[in-house]
């Protein structure tokens, strides 16, 4: 039976309480405000329509527990029509839904119908907006969200004001930031700890018990039994492509670094490739600072959807992880401190 309207907020604080006590730490200041506002959300939400909330826009830095709360409030809210989703996933199924409706008048309307159904909350994780033809449909796809009278709840690492930071384009998103700060609750999550630094809050994470192997020698491979780097490329298809992969056995896929990022790859591939597959090995990983800024920006995706995926990763470089990860791209913050987690093996093993 769902908890009545007047014991919902309730609810709410005592599974962030449970939760965050089970994990071992305290909670911040700004993320019990976070907290105290989402049991507010939540009774309204369950004693009238969503019409008159706000939406919630939680910012911070990397491992602030952005996700932490999104995720627990996903999960305490007693109602079924609710959906909770990587951004990324679900604008690659917004874009596939606009496609295969591209002769219906409104395409996006009728996408969102078919997405959404009877959907009364929608979080969505890890919003950014880096490309001035996403941040065209975002900004429809954001009206027609606040239309439907949805409670939205978005986590980003950066304040509406800090989204398509490009100065050519951020004039013409300005509309966007302007509806957000309007019809959202804007936070900030912040506090000293990052919480993705305190392995034993992800013991049960497929993506944390990952490898980072380096110098990845021939002794390294053979130990680890991991496939040689110089094995022949094997044609994968996707979706209607073929992508270039060194390691394809059952449930485990292998690929070079250049063959996912130095080539026009999408996360539409990494998604498809994601259901596919549970455990992944990139091979040759370069010093990212040398990197175009398109190769950059696809293993920052990457990294994002094989980490929202959960999938077991191995990765290989010829340096520490921390002189791969130079250079000043957009997120690359979050796809450091995400690769953090992976147990780093130098060496002989």
């Amino acid at each position: 039976m769902p908890a009545s309207h007047s014991a919902t907020g309730r609810v709410i604080h005592d599974y962030f309480r449970h939760k965050a006590h089970c994990q071992g730490y305290t909670l911040s200041h700004s993320q019990q405000r976070v907290i105290d506002c989402m049991a507010q959300h939540a009774t309204a939400l369950l004693g009238a329509s969503a019409k008159s909330l706000p939406g919630l826009y939680l910012h911070g830095a990397v491992g602030r527990g952005k996700s932490w709360l999104l995720d627990g409030f996903f999960q305490a809210i007693p109602i079924e029509e609710k959906q909770r989703l990587h951004f990324h996933e679900f604008f690659a199924q917004l874009h596939q839904g606009m496609f295969r409706h591209r002769d219906q008048p409104d395409a996006l309307a009728t996408t969102l119908d078919e997405q959404l159904r009877d959907c009364r909350v929608l979080c969505f994780d890890e919003f950014h907006v880096h490309d001035i033809g996403d941040a065209m449909l975002i900004t429809r796809l954001f009206k027609a969200l606040f239309r439907r009278d949805i409670l939205l709840l978005v986590t980003s690492n950066y304040p509406p004001e800090g989204l398509l930071p490009n100065p050519l384009y951020h004039a013409r998103f300005k509309p966007v930031i302007d509806l957000i700060n309007a019809r959202m609750r804007v936070m900030e999550v912040g506090g000293p700890h990052d919480y993705r630094s305190q392995v034993r809050t992800h013991a049960q994470q497929l993506f944390t018990q990952g490898q980072y192997v380096w110098p990845a020698t021939a002794a390294q491979r053979r130990a680890l039994k991991l496939p040689e780097n110089n094995a022949f490329a094997i044609a994968l298809p996707v979706g209607t492509r073929h992508l270039h992969a060194r390691h394809c056995d059952e449930r485990t896929i292998g690929f070079a670094f250049g063959d996912l990022c130095e080539h026009p790859t999408a996360v539409m591939d990494y998604l498809e490739l994601c259901r596919r597959f549970d455990h992944w090995i990139i091979d040759e990983l370069p010093n990212i600072a040398e990197c175009s800024t398109a190769a950059q920006q696809r293993f920052i995706n990457l990294i994002d959807v094989l980490y929202d995926q959960d999938k077991h990763l191995i990765l290989l470089g010829q340096r520490s992880l921390r002189e791969s990860l130079g250079g000043d791209a957009i997120d690359l913050a979050r796809t450091r401190s995400r690769l953090g987690q992976l147990v780093e093996v130098k060496g002989a093993v």
